[in-house]
């Protein structure tokens, strides 16, 4: 969870000649799966790992908003600085897991929606009260509750002559006692 301050602000809108002021507003956002579905719903496309404008950076805040009642006004004052601080926040693993790449593990092509993180969660049995935590977390869960269920590698013709060389040795040894 993230509180943030996005400060009070004059906007003008140049297609209307409006202008109009934000007061300060404390914000409190959360990085979710909730988040992202809410998100890709509306805009019907990918949001992990592709460029996004800002009008669209603006609409996720406003998804991740735990806040009640915002003016929908406020998302438009986010500042670099701010903005800064979310994706900062956005970017946090939120794990001390550290995974290695394996490099027998797929590549990159595919895109990575909400839908699919659904599914994830439905295969590897992850309880849907996940959705809310952090979704690097959550991600990372999901890595590595698929690590640990890959089925064990099956022992080389060597290792597995030496392993019954070793437990025929401790036999014969424990015989002679």
């Amino acid at each position: 969870m993230l509180k943030i301050t996005v400060p009070g602000v004059m906007l003008h809108d140049p297609r209307t000649d409006r202008i109009w002021r934000i007061k300060e507003t404390q914000l409190t956002l959360e990085h979710s799966l909730v988040s992202l579905s809410k998100w890709e719903s509306k805009w019907h496309k990918p949001f992990l790992n592709q460029k996004i404008t800002a009008d669209e950076f603006n609409d996720y805040v406003r998804c991740m908003t735990l806040t009640q009642n915002v003016d929908p006004n406020v998302y438009a004052g986010i500042t670099a600085d701010v903005r800064k601080q979310i994706e900062d926040y956005m970017d946090d693993p939120m794990t001390a897991a550290v995974i290695k790449d394996d490099p027998s593990s797929r590549g990159g092509s595919q895109f990575i929606t909400s839908d699919l993180i659904y599914y994830w969660m439905v295969a590897l049995r992850i309880p849907f009260e996940c959705q809310k935590w952090h979704l690097n977390r959550l991600l990372t869960l999901i890595r590595i509750t698929s690590i640990e269920q890959k089925p064990k590698k099956k022992m080389s013709t060597a290792e597995n002559m030496r392993r019954h060389h070793d437990t025929n040795a401790a036999r014969r040894a424990a015989r002679k006692h």
